[in-house]
C-alpha cells in the first residue's frame, strides 16, 4: 500500500485527485494540505511515501516545501503536479529534489503509473517537461548575469523606466541603459519584454 499526501492550495482539485488515486486499491490517501509550509507539517507527521506538490500556492509554494520534506524524510518521493512548465520551475524542482514533474492535464493511467515508478526509485516526467530538460542541457551555457544587471532586470521587471532604475540604484540612466544592452546580449534578446520572459524561464529572477 502507497501512503500518498496530496497538496493543492484548490480543494476542488484535492477532492479529484483524492477520487482518482483512492480508486486504486494500492493507495491510501494519508492526507491533504494547501500550502507548502502544511504540506512539511503534515509529511513529517503522517510520514507519507510520496506526496504529489503543487508549485506555486500562497503560504509557501511547493518547490520550497521539498527540502524541508526530504530532509526529514529523504526516502519519501515528492512528485510536482502543476500547471506551469516553465525551464526555470522545472529546474528549480528538480534541484530542490523532486523526484517528478507532471502537468496536470496527466491521464489518471500514467498519473497511477508515474506514483508508482517514483515508488521504485525513478524519475518521472511529463514528456514536455523531458524534452525541455534535455532541450536546455544540450543548449550553450549562457553567460551569467552579474550582480548588478539582475538588480537592474529585476526592476525593470517591475515595470519601472530606466529612470526610475537609475534613481533606485543611484546610478546614471546612461548606466541602466549599458546593463540592459549587456543583459539582452547574454539572453539573446532584444527588448526589456523577452529579457525578462528569457530571465523568468531560465530561473535568473
Amino acid at each position: 500500500m502507497i501512503r500518498l499526501l496530496i497538496v493543492d492550495d484548490h480543494p476542488v482539485v484535492r477532492e479529484g485527485l483524492r477520487g482518482m488515486l483512492e480508486s486504486d486499491p494500492g493507495i491510501e490517501v494519508v492526507g491533504e494540505a494547501a500550502s507548502g509550509a502544511e504540506a512539511v507539517v503534515r509529511a513529517l507527521r503522517l510520514a507519507p511515501d510520496v506526496v504529489l506538490m503543487d508549485l506555486r500556492m500562497p503560504g509557501g509554494d511547493g518547490v520550497g516545501a521539498i527540502p524541508g520534506i526530504l530532509t526529514e524524510r529523504p526516502e519519501t518521493r515528492v512528485i510536482v503536479l502543476t500547471t506551469y512548465e516553465t525551464d526555470g520551475d522545472i529546474v528549480r524542482a528538480v534541484e530542490a529534489g523532486a523526484a517528478g514533474y507532471l502537468l496536470k492535464d496527466v491521464s489518471r493511467a500514467d498519473l497511477l503509473a508515474a506514483v508508482g515508478s517514483a515508488m521504485r526509485g525513478e524519475t518521472v516526467l511529463s514528456p514536455s517537461v523531458a524534452t525541455k530538460l534535455v532541450t536546455r542541457m544540450r543548449a550553450p551555457v549562457a553567460e551569467s548575469l552579474t550582480p548588478r544587471e539582475g538588480q537592474v532586470l529585476a526592476l525593470a521587471a517591475k515595470g519601472m523606466t530606466n529612470a526610475e532604475i537609475g534613481r533606485a540604484l543611484s546610478i546614471s540612466e546612461t548606466t541602466v541603459k549599458t546593463h540592459l544592452l549587456r543583459v539582452f546580449g547574454k539572453l539573446g534578446v532584444s527588448d526589456r519584454t523577452a529579457a525578462v520572459t528569457t530571465a523568468m524561464e531560465r530561473g535568473l529572477l
